[in-house]
């Protein structure tokens, strides 16, 4: 069974940063393109990054980037966001989810961005 346990989320002010760990198991994660999506209360889902199978390729949507940096540990199966000069507008459930159609969805974990 595919589990993917995101962890890292937290209550921050502007300008901080935050690094979120999603751990992967159930499934060959080396071989599996991934991804951050967040959903901010009242909207949609919003794609934030995704990364290859071998970390060398990454690509992060124009609201995160320069600010984020999303990366990945293939000996660990985990998969990683690095989240700098954080903003209110980042507030959102973020969760890492497989980069591919009908691909899995963690859980969640919440980052609060206020002052």
């Amino acid at each position: 069974e595919v589990q993917l346990v995101e962890s890292g989320g937290g209550l921050v002010q502007p300008g901080e940063s935050l690094r979120l760990s999603c751990a992967a198991s159930g499934f060959i994660f080396r071989t599996a393109g991934m991804k951050w999506v967040r959903q901010a209360p009242g909207k949609a889902l919003e794609w934030v990054s995704s990364i290859d199978i071998s970390g060398g390729r990454t690509y992060y949507a124009d609201s995160v980037k320069g600010r984020f940096t999303i990366s990945r540990d293939n000996a660990k199966n985990t998969l990683y966001l690095q989240l700098n000069s954080l903003k209110t507008e980042d507030t959102a459930m973020y969760y890492c989810a497989q980069n591919f159609v009908g691909g899995k969805k963690g859980q969640g974990t919440q980052v609060s961005v206020s002052s």
